[in-house]
């Protein structure tokens, strides 16, 4: 089984249960000042692709934006039904919505570059500029190479709720230019679980020029989500741009 249809489980949420509403307030923030600041309506509907649990969604629809969250895994889409957050079970390389019916598209938390072939990949890509209106805004959210290659832990662990523990390896391949991290989750008079991740990570231009061959344009490269301009040595790879009108 690929592995992102097996980890994006409960022991995922619990692992990064430290990305919370705060955190996605803020790149709401962020959004609303680089996307929505042009003197144009506000968007008439937000796709918010590989939407997780929702805490984006939320964030968007608080502030009165109407947002759709995608995702492939039912248990988070679970967690955002219990919240009455409106959500689509859905691939990233066919989505399944009708072409030109959104005005944003975003993508945040390193969701782009889960699939082994390029190929894969870069439908992403394609299906985010068909879904995509003309003159429509999209934000794709990425590891920076650089610091994140410098700051790989090659193991760590983590307590977890109920007694349990996550013990984490991680290691960079260099022939796929992929992080990859295994996962093993014990708890207490059960048997251990292991789970894997696995991220293509990009250098700028290859994503520029893989959004140019699906129809779209960049405008701007970020660092962070305080809006510095992106360096080589940001903490994030954060891409903001548009479909020609």
């Amino acid at each position: 089984m690929a592995w992102y249809k097996d980890w994006f489980g409960e022991e995922y949420l619990e692992l990064y249960s430290h990305r919370g509403e705060s955190e996605a307030g803020e790149h709401v923030d962020f959004v609303e000042r680089y996307l929505g600041d042009r003197g144009e309506p506000r968007p008439r509907a937000v796709l918010d692709l590989a939407c997780g649990a929702g805490r984006h969604t939320a964030a968007l629809r608080q502030r009165g934006y109407r947002t759709l969250g995608l995702d492939l895994s039912l248990t988070l889409l679970a967690r955002m039904l219990a919240r009455g957050l409106p959500r689509v079970s859905g691939d990233m390389r066919l989505l399944p919505f009708t072409a030109c019916c959104f005005d944003w598209v975003l993508n945040f938390f390193t969701s782009f570059g889960y699939f082994e072939r390029e190929r894969e990949n870069f439908l992403v890509l394609e299906e985010i500029a068909r879904v995509l209106s003309p003159g429509g805004r999209f934000l794709i959210d990425l590891m920076n190479p650089g610091p994140a290659l410098a700051s790989l832990e090659p193991r760590d662990s983590q307590e977890l709720d109920g007694g349990g523990r996550a013990e984490s390896e991680r290691w960079y391949d260099p022939a796929s230019h992929r992080i990859n991290k295994r996962i093993v989750v014990s708890v207490p008079g059960e048997p251990a679980r292991t789970f894997f991740e696995s991220v293509r990570i990009y250098q700028p231009e290859e994503v520029v020029i893989g959004l140019r061959w699906a129809g779209l344009e960049v405008s701007s490269l970020f660092g962070n989500f305080h809006g510095d301009p992106y360096e080589r040595d940001s903490e994030r790879l954060i891409i903001i741009g548009f479909k020609p009108a």
